[in-house]
């Protein structure tokens, strides 16, 4: 620990980067980087989210270190709040891949109605929390499917239902896993191919997940957060059933 501005000469940092030090903790305003006020207060340093470095905003976290006093609330509109630890939470979230179950699973038939479902094991509520022990201040960030929507990837193709977006249920499944006594039933959640693809190649269905947001923090601030979508593409081969007529 630097216990005083003296430290530095003893040490083998060099003066250039003695001399860094006192430009970045302004120790011509607070002197002897307010060791003095130690334990009353601590500085503020601006960081900046390795994850959004590349966008513009992400450049105006650029003010020198500042001293705040124990119990004070940084006069500084970029200074970590409990939304901003919500965001740090968001871009963490272990979101799984958009991987659909389909059945039948693999080459589809014109006419025969494809049902498709998520893994309820897997598509669940996830949560991360951001913290920052030393204000003890955090945020948790809940992410929570809400509806699977497909695109057949072809105008020869119905959906079900109509609007192609399969709600979640009240048990906190999206589609139905298909079952032998349903082959009579419309699957509430899946596709019908109308035409083969032996000329046009494989369709490109699209499912896409969408994920409501939600934040909550422990100084009673929350809300909700921009909603997220993560989809994925795969190629469906669609077959005619040939029948021979004597």
């Amino acid at each position: 620990m630097i216990e005083s501005w003296e430290d530095f000469k003893f040490m083998s940092i060099g003066p250039m980067i003695a001399e860094a030090y006192k430009g970045i903790f302004q120790t011509d305003k607070y002197d002897d980087y307010n060791m003095k006020k130690q334990g009353k207060g601590k500085f503020w340093v601006a960081v900046i989210n390795e994850k959004r470095k590349g966008e513009p905003e992400a450049m105006s976290c650029d003010k020198p270190p500042f001293w705040v006093d124990e119990g004070k609330t940084p006069d500084e509109p970029l200074a970590i709040s409990s939304k901003i630890l919500a965001e740090y939470a968001y871009d963490e979230l272990p979101v799984p891949d958009t991987d659909i179950t389909m059945n039948p699973s693999g080459k589809q038939t014109v006419n025969l109605d494809t049902w498709v479902w998520l893994d309820k094991a897997r598509f669940k509520p996830v949560s991360v929390t951001a913290s920052l022990p030393s204000i003890g201040l955090s945020a948790t960030t809940t992410a929570k499917p809400v509806s699977l929507t497909i695109e057949p990837g072809t105008q020869d193709a119905k959906v079900h239902p109509a609007s192609g977006e399969c709600r979640i249920a009240a048990d906190g499944s999206i589609g139905t896993p298909y079952s032998d006594d349903k082959k009579n039933q419309a699957p509430p959640c899946g596709v019908t191919y109308l035409r083969a693809t032996n000329q046009t190649g494989p369709h490109p269905l699209k499912a896409t997940v969408t994920w409501e947001i939600s934040w909550t923090s422990s100084d009673g601030d929350g809300g909700a957060l921009p909603t997220g979508t993560y989809g994925d593409t795969k190629d469906v081969t669609v077959g005619e059933v040939q029948s021979i007529n004597r």
